[in-house]
C-alpha cells in the first residue's frame, strides 16, 4: 500500500464514492497481531488513521488502486484496524474489498459491536489478468463514520511459515522415546544400533468417500493405505436416507460402513441434520409444526438406534450459523434438544457443531467468535456438545489467520476438527500449496485432534479446480 501510515495525510488514497476523507490521530500504535505473525520484521504504526465521513451508502470508502503491484497466483494477507464512531444501530459489519475490473473479491470481514478499534485479517488471490485492481474499506451503514488505520497488503512467504511450524509441530505431536535394555551387560549395549520404524500413524486423517467410490480399485487402495477415519459425502444426510417419507434407503450407508469397517477405518457420522433450508428435502418442508417435530424426532430414533455404537462422531445440526429452518418452525430449544436425545440414544460418539469460514475471515456470519457464543449457548441449555468442527474449505489459506481463530476456539477445552477440507485454484500447483498450508496448520496446533478432506484428487473431489 501506498502512505498506509498516512505520514503524507492523503497522497495515494481517494474518497470512493461523494464522501469526504480526512487524517486524524488516534489509532493503535502496534500492527495488528495476525500481521505481526505473518512479517519478519516491522515498524510501529505512528497512530494516524483516515477517516470517511458523509457516507450514503454502504460501499462509501478511502480506495487506493494497486494494480501493477499485484501479482497473479500470489497469496496476499491483508490487515489493518478499523474503527465506526457508532453502533447505536446495532453492530456495523465492516469489509477489505477489491474491485478487480468490474468484480468483487472479499479481502476479509470483521463485526464492530462496540466504540473500540478492532483487528481486521482476510486473504485474496488474483488468477486472471486484469485492468484495474483497488482496494477498499467499505460496510457500515450510511450516516456511520468509518475509521482505517495501518492497513496492509502482504505477500504470503510460506517457506518461512512452514519453518515456523515445524518447529512447533515438534512440539506439539512428538515425544522423547525411552528404550530399554535388559538381558545383557550395559557394555553390551555400548555402540548398539538401534533403529525405530513407524508402523502406522495415530493421528487421525481421513477422507470423504461415496458408495460409487467403493467400485474403483485405484480409489480404495489409495484411501486404505493412507486414511485411517472416513466421512460418508451424502449418502448418511437424511435426503439421502429417506427421500421421500417413510421410504428409506440405508443400503449405501450401510455397504459405506461395512467396507470402513473391514479395513479399519473408524468413521464419522455426516450429519443427522442440515440446518440450510436449500438442503432440507421438499417433504421435510412441507410439513405443518407438530409433524415436523415428530419427523425430527424418528429420523433422530432411526438413525442412532440402526448404527448405535458404530460412529465415533456425529455432525448433529449442520450449519447452524448460515442456516436456521429447524430453529425457526420448532423453536431455539430444538438445536439443544437434538443433543440431549442423540446422546441418549446412543451414548458412545462425540457430538459435533460443524461450520464453514470460521477459519478464515472470510464471513461475517461465521467468525470464531460467534462460533463460541453459539457453542456456549448450546452448552447452557444442557446440549452435550463434545467436539467443535471446522470445515475448512480454504479459498487462499493463510497460516497466521488459522492459526488465530484455532487459538480461540481452542479456549473451550473441546477438541477440534478440520472435517471437509479442501482448496480451489485454477493453478494445479497452487492448490498443491494451499493443501499443505492447511493441513501443516492443523497438525501443528495442539486444539486440533483430527482432520478429514473432503475428497482428494481432483477426480475424486467432486467440484471443478478442487483437491
Amino acid at each position: 500500500m501506498t502512505n498506509s501510515n498516512f505520514t503524507d495525510g492523503l497522497n495515494g488514497w481517494s474518497p470512493l464514492g461523494p464522501c469526504t476523507l480526512s487524517i486524524a490521530d488516534g489509532a493503535p500504535h502496534i500492527l495488528p497481531p495476525m500481521a505481526v505473525d505473518s512479517l519478519a520484521s516491522h515498524e510501529p504504526l505512528n497512530g494516524r488513521y483516515i477517516i470517511a465521513t458523509n457516507r450514503s451508502q454502504t460501499w462509501m470508502a478511502p480506495f487506493q488502486e494497486i494494480t501493477t503491484k499485484i501479482k497473479l497466483f500470489v497469496t496476499y494477507q491483508v490487515s489493518a484496524w478499523v474503527r465506526v464512531n457508532s453502533v447505536r444501530n446495532g453492530p456495523q459489519n465492516i469489509n477489505v474489498a477489491l474491485g478487480v475490473d468490474n468484480q468483487y473479491v472479499n479481502g476479509g470481514q470483521v463485526e464492530a459491536a462496540e466504540d473500540k478499534w478492532y483487528e481486521i485479517g482476510g486473504s485474496f488471490r488474483i488468477e486472471k489478468q486484469a485492468s484495474r485492481i483497488i482496494v477498499y474499506v467499505q460496510g457500515p451503514m450510511p450516516g456511520v463514520d468509518l475509521m482505517v488505520s495501518g492497513l496492509q497488503i502482504i505477500p504470503v512467504d510460506r517457506k518461512a511459515r512452514f519453518h515456523h511450524l515445524k518447529k512447533r509441530t515438534d512440539e506439539v505431536r512428538k515425544r522423547d522415546v525411552l528404550i530399554k535394555l535388559s538381558g545383557c551387560n550395559v557394555d553390551d549395549g555400548l555402540g548398539a544400533f538401534v533403529k525405530v520404524t513407524q508402523v502406522k500413524n495415530s493421528f487421525p486423517i481421513g477422507s470423504c468417500i461415496g458408495r460409487t467410490d467403493i467400485d474403483n480399485e485405484e480409489f480404495v487402495q489409495f484411501f486404505v493405505n493412507n486414511f485411517n477415519w472416513g466421512v460418508f459425502r451424502n449418502e448418511l444426510k437424511w435426503y439421502w436416507t429417506e427421500p421421500q417419507q417413510g421410504i428409506f434407503n440405508y443400503t449405501d450407508a450401510d455397504e459405506l460402513l461395512d467396507f470402513c469397517n473391514k479395513n479399519g477405518i473408524l468413521v464419522r457420522g455426516h450429519c443427522i441434520f442440515w440446518e440450510v433450508q436449500s438442503a432440507v428435502q421438499p417433504w421435510v418442508q412441507s410439513l405443518s409444526k407438530n409433524n415436523l417435530m415428530l419427523a425430527v424426532q424418528n429420523r433422530l430414533n432411526v438413525l442412532l438406534t440402526r448404527y448405535k455404537g458404530k460412529f465415533k462422531h456425529y455432525d448433529v445440526n449442520n450449519e447452524m450459523l448460515h442456516g436456521s429452518f429447524y430453529q425457526d418452525r420448532l423453536g431455539r430449544d430444538i438445536r439443544a434438544n437434538m443433543f440431549k436425545t442423540a446422546q441418549q440414544l446412543d451414548p458412545s460418539p462425540l457430538l459435533f457443531v460443524n461450520d464453514y469460514h470460521v477459519e478464515d475471515d472470510e464471513d461475517d456470519k461465521s467468525s470464531p467468535e460467534k462460533y463460541i457464543k453459539q457453542i456456549i449457548d448450546l452448552q447452557d441449555q444442557g446440549a452435550p456438545v463434545g467436539g467443535i468442527g471446522v470445515q475448512g474449505h480454504a479459498d487462499y489459506p493463510v497460516g497466521s489467520i488459522i492459526s488465530s481463530a484455532l487459538d480461540k476456539l481452542g479456549v473451550l477445552g473441546l477438541p477440534v476438527w478440520f472435517t471437509e477440507i479442501d482448496v480451489a485454484s485454477t493453478n494445479e500447483y497452487v492448490r498443491a500449496d494451499d493443501l499443505e498450508a492447511m493441513l501443516r496448520e492443523a497438525y501443528a496446533h495442539p486444539a486440533v485432534e483430527g482432520m478429514m478432506l473432503w475428497g482428494f484428487g481432483s477426480c475424486w473431489g467432486g467440484k471443478t479446480h478442487t483437491w
